[in-house]
């Protein structure tokens, strides 16, 4: 491991909730608006003063050449807030973070880019912003266009982009122009599969290659996956920082993040297609109590409520398994023979997966969750890491596992049958 990349102590950042930014040239009817509003102001200040939002408090740690570190936690905890003090976008309240080395960020959809101009001008700003010579960046040009899939389009001033066509820019910029620590918030929120694939590799290809990496989301198989290391806030504090397996595992269990259940009360902003819309998906146990964890020798019921919209069409349900890992456990499709190959009349209803018990290994499982019509087939939703669940082993001696104490290494871990006989 490297150097010193990143040392961040007793970093604190303080916002005022509802504070006025001035102009720097006030115009006339600024003037008249703060005289009428003078008295009223007088009255606020002493309520304003109390307003005040701790969106930081006394964060520390050290990042190497070469760490490739994830930073999760649930939405409000400062995520954004410390990102935004390590790229120098804004400064602590107090503390103090020293980066060393040439740093790329992106925070958010076109961050650094000037709307009027085109997307080859704007690689060549970005690639002048981070101190590079005019040769450098036009011998990473094509590859950096090729990255992002922008093709004909690169000419064309970037306000007309799409969000998609705006990230893969960004992150193209960001990712290839050689900066010595990369800051990247929920690049894997904007884009398909196969660019989702490409960030990921990028990413990791960047902190093999010495660089430091910082990567922010709440895709937990992809920060399991790329990182060794998480840093987990709540509440602007730093409550964990080790193996990206254990601190995943710990977000999880104590209900900062993805819980077994989550629920779309209304329907009409649920995700969806106009056949079918997500209510909710569920992990529970066979008397159907909502559990975050599971004894793995009982059956574990995974459930989706959804509404059907329309009569007449053939609706099919189907969950992934991802492990904490990354690895794709299974994926599963809806052959319940009540339904199979028969429209389903509109209204509500709940399909249930059922899984054995001894099956799974014990772990963290994220799963998704899909459905479909078939004859024309149209995705009506797919939901990516919407519940988890554990999934604990025993030492009883009834699981698959038997009388061995130590660690059971594989994806699965199904109660097989087994049998002996003395051969004479």
């Amino acid at each position: 491991m490297g150097s010193i990349a990143i040392s961040a102590r007793g970093i604190s950042k303080v916002y005022r909730v509802g504070a006025r930014i001035g102009r720097a040239y006030p115009t006339f009817r600024d003037k008249i608006s703060d005289t009428v509003m003078a008295p009223f102001r007088r009255r606020m200040r002493d309520t304003e003063k109390a307003r005040m939002f701790q969106a930081l408090s006394d964060v520390s740690f050290e990042i190497k050449q070469g760490e490739v570190v994830g930073i999760i936690g649930r939405n409000g905890a400062g995520k954004t807030t410390l990102l935004k003090i390590l790229a120098r976008i804004t400064p602590p309240s107090d503390g103090v973070a020293q980066v060393h080395g040439r740093l790329a960020s992106l925070l958010e959809v076109g961050t650094g880019f000037h709307p009027e101009l085109t997307g080859r001008e704007n690689v060549q700003l970005n690639g002048a912003i981070l101190g590079m010579r005019r040769a450098e960046i036009n011998r990473k040009f094509d590859e950096i266009v090729d990255f992002a899939e922008i093709g004909d389009f690169i000419d064309t001033p970037v306000k007309h982009y799409s969000s998609g066509m705006y990230m893969r820019l960004a992150f193209g910029v960001a990712a290839h122009l050689d900066p010595d620590i990369l800051i990247v918030d929920e690049v894997l929120a904007v884009g398909d599969a196969n660019f989702q694939k490409k960030c990921l590799g990028k990413m990791q290809n960047a902190g093999e290659q010495g660089r430091a990496v910082i990567f922010v989301s709440h895709n937990m198989p992809a920060v399991t996956r790329l990182c060794e290391r998480v840093l987990l806030l709540d509440g602007g504090k730093l409550i964990a920082d080790g193996p990206s397996s254990q601190v995943v595992g710990s977000y999880l269990r104590t209900g900062l993040g993805t819980t077994s259940a989550r629920e779309w009360p209304d329907s009409r902003n649920s995700p969806g297609g106009p056949t079918a819309r997500l209510c909710a998906v569920r992990a529970c146990t066979e008397d159907g109590k909502v559990v975050d964890s599971f004894d793995i020798r009982r059956p574990i019921h995974v459930e989706v409520e959804y509404e059907v919209l329309r009569n007449g069409y053939v609706i099919v349900a189907q969950f992934g398994f991802t492990n904490d890992q990354g690895t794709r456990i299974m994926t599963v499709f809806d052959t319940d023979p009540q339904w199979r190959d028969r429209p389903r009349p509109a209204g509500r209803y709940v399909t249930t997966a059922v899984i054995p018990g001894n099956f799974l290994a014990e772990g963290t499982l994220f799963v998704n969750a899909g459905m479909f019509t078939v004859s024309p087939y149209i995705k009506q939703f797919s939901e990516v890491d919407v519940v988890a669940f554990q999934v604990v082993d025993t030492i009883a001696g009834d699981s698959t596992r038997g009388d061995f104490g130590g660690t059971v290494k594989g994806v699965v871990r199904p109660m097989l049958q087994w049998g002996s006989k003395l051969l004479e």
